[in-house]
């Protein structure tokens, strides 16, 4: 059995079954009377809306934001790239063009929201009294603090004037249908872009609460805005989300299970151990690790050959200097922690095809990655230690690079015991 290849083939099919054109078709709406405006932000929101263009049988028109790189040729949607993970000019100038696009709209109009992962950077627009450089700033610190994705996106959605339901307010009184691929754990709608178009339950003291806890430093005005309430996002039940609704149409549930189905075709039992795994990456690896070793010695609790599959997303607190991302922190510590075992294999990678900021997806470990890199003279505890886990993997030839993916349903993760 070659368990590279193996792997590689289960993370090919789990993206593939999260591509919009796939999954767009059987979700769009019928013609609506008046105009049909359709708008997004996200890593795939690009090749959502080339998906909706193929298949619309009406006129239509538009404007959508994607990551760099991430563009592809729409006829009459305007595609726009803009900054991730961080916001920049031309994502805060999208937003303000998407408030105005979708502003004196009427009952018989539907806009159709594409939204995917990483719309919240690319979507910035700061409430007033922030900057756009306050905006990245909080960026920046969130990425550092270890704070789960619910944590961060609650803080984002009290300091935009778009996200957390304010997209779908001022489309009011068109009907919105938002067609979502999920890459948070849970599925939560509210979290996926932080909301733009669905109602927010959580409130500026909950985004409060969590900026001490990870001891965030805001500037004064975030802080004024979030003690004063002034930046309450729109609520559930606000008149003006009566016509929105909202479909995810790909998640990480349904790439789980497409990974499986590779694995059953090759005689390998597939366990799914969750789809919403969160935690320090390091952390996470250490206990799927553990895991690892006592399916490999014990038989417990499923006999080899068997796969674990998980998805999610993990955090990582950044204290090192290093070059590195969540899949690979999660991989180096799985490493570390099943030492060299024989007939361990693993491979996680992020769907988008970016893990941290780095063109790379993620990584493969097999038994012999610790005594390669002891060879080449890297020191695998201490470029963990100081979040430099690309640089081992790429040192190894072992990082994982599949460019662009035009989808995002979050973290993949198999680990192969033989």
């Amino acid at each position: 059995m070659n368990a590279r290849l193996l792997l590689r083939q289960m993370f090919d099919a789990a993206i593939a079954s999260a591509q919009p054109a796939v999954c767009i078709a059987p979700h769009l709406p019928s013609p609506p009377r008046g105009r049909m405006i359709v708008i997004g932000a996200g890593k795939a929101s690009a090749a959502m809306a080339r998906a909706v263009e193929e298949h619309w049988p009406d006129a239509l028109s538009g404007l959508v934001v994607t990551r760099y790189g991430h563009a592809v040729p729409c006829k009459h949607i305007d595609i726009v790239e803009a900054g991730h993970p961080v916001a920049d000019e031309a994502g805060l100038r999208a937003a303000r063009r998407m408030l105005e696009l979708v502003r004196n709209l009427n009952r018989e109009d539907l806009v159709l929201c594409l939204i995917s992962g990483g719309g919240s950077a690319l979507l910035p627009l700061p409430l007033e009294g922030l900057s756009l450089a306050d905006e990245q700033g909080l960026a920046r610190a969130l990425l550092k603090s270890g704070a789960g994705i619910g944590e961060m996106n609650c803080v984002r959605r009290h300091l935009s004037g778009i996200k957390g339901g304010r997209l779908a307010a001022a489309c009011h009184p068109a009907r919105v249908l938002t067609l979502l691929i999920s890459d948070v754990p849970g599925d939560r709608l509210v979290d996926i872009a932080s909301g733009p178009t669905v109602g927010d339950p959580t409130t500026c003291a909950d985004a409060l609460r969590i900026v001490r806890h990870h001891g965030l430093s805001l500037p004064e005005k975030a802080l004024e805005i979030l003690a004063s309430g002034r930046g309450e996002s729109v609520k559930p039940d606000d008149p003006r989300l009566a016509g929105a609704s909202a479909r995810i149409i790909a998640a990480p549930q349904m790439a789980l299970e497409a990974a499986a189905q590779v694995a059953r075709s090759a005689g390998i039992t597939p366990y799914i151990l969750g789809d919403a795994l969160e935690g320090e990456a390091r952390e996470v690896g250490k206990v799927l690790g553990g895991i690892a070793l006592h399916v490999a010695q014990r038989r417990q609790p499923w006999p080899p050959p068997c796969v674990l599959l998980s998805g999610g997303e993990t955090t990582v607190t950044v204290r090192g200097m290093g070059r590195g991302g969540r899949n690979v922190e999660f991989l180096l510590a799985l490493a570390l922690a099943l030492q060299g075992r024989l007939g361990v294999d693993a491979l996680p990678g992020d769907t988008d095809g970016v893990d941290g900021q780095e063109e790379v997806a993620g990584a493969y470990i097999g038994p012999d990655t610790l005594e390669r890199a002891q060879a080449l003279g890297l020191k695998a505890a201490d470029m963990l230690a100081d979040n430099d886990a690309h640089r081992l993997f790429e040192a190894l030839g072992d990082s994982v690079v599949t460019g662009p993916t035009l989808t995002n349903v979050n973290d993949f993760r198999a680990i192969l015991v033989r």
